[in-house]
């Protein structure tokens, strides 16, 4: 294994090897990602790590990354694969006179992580973004203590449906999870999934009481990203009952023709591409 101590310095970031994990500092540089400004910093036990791969980057650069095991990171966990390339926080960006260097880290890595033949994390190995979080979405205002999260609408943006409920405060204890949608594609948001029958959760997150949605500038991935990974390590750490998978409620095929049609004017106003447009409408479609 390297020397514990050593620290290879990428762009935006640096690796710092000790005896049994990886120490990311992540730089905090007006360039830098503000999801990796964010995090700060995170320690990543080796147990937590599937492979370690160095492939060629953008601009002659080379990319050695870290490929975490299944299970082991809330905050990869609440991303599922939504993140983009640049701001995945398991990838270290180098020039490409430190090549060698990456290769010989990347060797020595490699004996001494889990493998991916250590399978599906029984318990988080990568600690979450603390509790407090809190951030604001474009119908309300999401926060976390730690023990309850707590929705308060806002009067310009949130349905008549979530005002006729109120403001909503979830018990981590009632949860089975959290369900997030990367604020860069249409219709993301966050939504609690509780450990009530699925019938009872609205199937749009902007009519359900335990859902936020997002829109331009509101719910940034560097803010409802890491809320969404502290509350899902307060919901393991409930005990497994909690985890229950949520199944999707079905659609009203009515609701879902006027979506279509709603899809239709903004992709007749510019406001969505062609490619954007047929992939949303398969999805919705699907759903029928």
């Amino acid at each position: 294994m390297a020397r514990m101590g050593d620290v290879l310095a990428g762009f935006h970031a640096a690796w710092e090897f000790e005896s049994d994990s990886v120490l990311i500092r992540f730089e905090r540089g007006i360039r830098t990602p503000k999801l990796f400004q964010a995090l700060g910093e995170r320690r990543i036990p080796l147990e937590a790590i599937a492979a370690v791969t160095l492939t060629p980057g953008r601009r002659g650069t080379v990319v050695l990354h870290a490929v975490p095991r299944p299970g082991a990171d809330p905050l990869m966990e609440a991303a599922a694969g939504q993140l983009m390339e640049t701001c995945d926080p398991y990838r270290l960006v180098l020039p490409p006179e430190r090549e060698t260097l990456a290769e010989y880290y990347r060797d020595e890595l490699r004996p001494v992580i889990a493998g991916g033949d250590a399978g599906q994390a029984e318990r988080y190995l990568v600690q979450a973004p603390e509790a407090p979080q809190h951030f604001k979405a474009y119908d309300g205002k999401a926060s976390f203590d730690g023990k309850s999260v707590s929705f308060r609408w806002s009067w310009t943006g949130a349905s008549s449906a979530k005002w006729k409920a109120g403001d909503q405060s979830f018990p981590v204890a009632d949860l089975s999870g959290v369900e997030w949608r990367s604020p860069e594609v249409f219709e993301g948001h966050l939504r609690l999934l509780r450990r009530e029958p699925p019938s009872v959760q609205p199937a749009q997150a902007d009519q359900d009481p335990a859902a936020v949605v997002f829109g331009l500038g509101y719910g940034p991935v560097h803010e409802s990203l890491p809320f969404a990974a502290s509350v899902l390590a307060a919901v393991r750490a409930c005990g497994p009952a909690a985890l229950v998978p949520a199944a999707a409620p079905r659609r009203d095929p009515a609701d879902i023709a006027d979506r279509i049609r709603h899809l239709g004017e903004l992709h007749e106003a510019g406001l969505v591409t062609d490619e954007e447009f047929s992939t949303k409408k398969a999805e919705l479609l699907a759903q029928l």
